[in-house]
C-alpha cells in the first residue's frame, strides 16, 4: 500500500510542476498581420516593437525604426498598387516574389 500511494503523490506533484501551457489564439485580422505572404514589413514591425520595449516606450529613441517600417510600407504600397493596376493577382506579391525583387535591386530600398 505504502508504494502505490508514493506513486499518486509523485504524480500530484508532477502535474503541480507541470502547468499545461495555455493556447494562445489570434484574430483573423492578427493572424493577416503576422504572416509573412501579406505583411512584407513584418520584420520592420518587430524591430520597432522591441526597441520600444527597450527604450521603455520612448518614441524617440526609436524614431529611426519607425522611418524604416514607414519606409518600407511606403515602398510595398507603391509596388501593391502597381500590380493592382497592371491587373496581376494577387496584388501584394508573395514572399518569395519579393525576395526576388529585392535581390534584383540589390539593396533593401528603405
Amino acid at each position: 500500500m505504502q508504494k502505490a500511494e508514493m506513486e499518486t503523490r509523485e504524480k500530484r506533484e508532477v502535474s503541480i510542476f507541470k502547468q499545461p501551457q495555455p493556447t494562445i489564439f489570434m484574430s483573423r485580422k492578427l493572424q493577416r498581420l503576422r504572416d509573412h505572404d501579406i505583411n512584407p514589413c513584418l520584420p520592420e514591425a518587430d524591430d520597432s516593437r522591441k526597441c520600444m520595449d527597450k527604450s521603455n516606450y520612448n518614441k524617440g529613441a526609436c524614431s529611426a525604426y519607425f522611418l524604416r517600417y514607414k519606409n518600407c510600407r511606403r515602398f510595398w504600397n507603391g509596388i501593391m498598387m502597381q500590380r493592382r493596376n497592371d491587373g496581376i493577382k494577387p496584388d501584394m506579391p508573395t514572399a518569395e516574389e519579393r525576395e526576388r525583387i529585392l535581390a534584383s535591386m540589390g539593396r533593401i530600398p528603405y
